[in-house]
């Protein structure tokens, strides 16, 4: 038995295509685009409807992901009523491969090494569809918010600042 690698996939596109949901997978120079809304940019997407994922720990100690627009900041305080705890703060992003098995800039909510809830910006259920990390620096993924709370432990609420 060979392997037959193409293309390396990541978890997070391996759990998208077996999910059966619809979906589309989008790559981009990961040299040419380094911030959000430069990938928006470069893959001719609304930033609005372009979201990072980011990760917390609350005073709890529990872990929480938060996706929001990439032209948005993460409003803390909001983002703990949402998960109702007292605070959360983001982690720091040499703690961000070991926990998630993802690298900054390549984050998605899909595929984590364990999943923790999670929050969408309200904003993304005024989209048919939404924009978000693939798994690795150049990929991204582009589905329904309401499939991908079928496929994670996703709510939604006002988050950011």
């Amino acid at each position: 038995m060979g392997k037959h690698s193409v293309e390396k996939k990541t978890n997070a596109q391996r759990e998208v295509e077996a999910s059966g949901c619809s979906f589309a997978f989008h790559t981009y120079n990961p040299e040419r685009a380094l911030s959000g809304t430069e990938v928006a940019a470069e893959l001719g997407q609304n930033p609005d409807q372009v979201f990072k994922t980011l990760v917390t720990r609350a005073k709890s100690g529990a872990h929480y992901v938060f996706m929001v627009p990439v032209g948005c900041e993460l409003d803390l305080k909001k983002a703990a009523r949402a998960v109702g705890e007292k605070a959360v703060q983001m982690i720091r992003e040499r703690e961000l491969y070991p926990l998630t098995g993802y690298v900054h800039g390549g984050c998605s909510p899909l595929g984590m090494k364990r999943e923790f809830p999670a929050v969408a910006d309200e904003t993304a259920l005024l989209f048919d569809r939404i924009v978000f990390s693939g798994g690795r620096r150049g990929a991204q993924i582009e589905m329904a918010a309401d499939d991908l709370a079928k496929l994670i432990s996703l709510s939604f609420a006002d988050i950011i600042a």
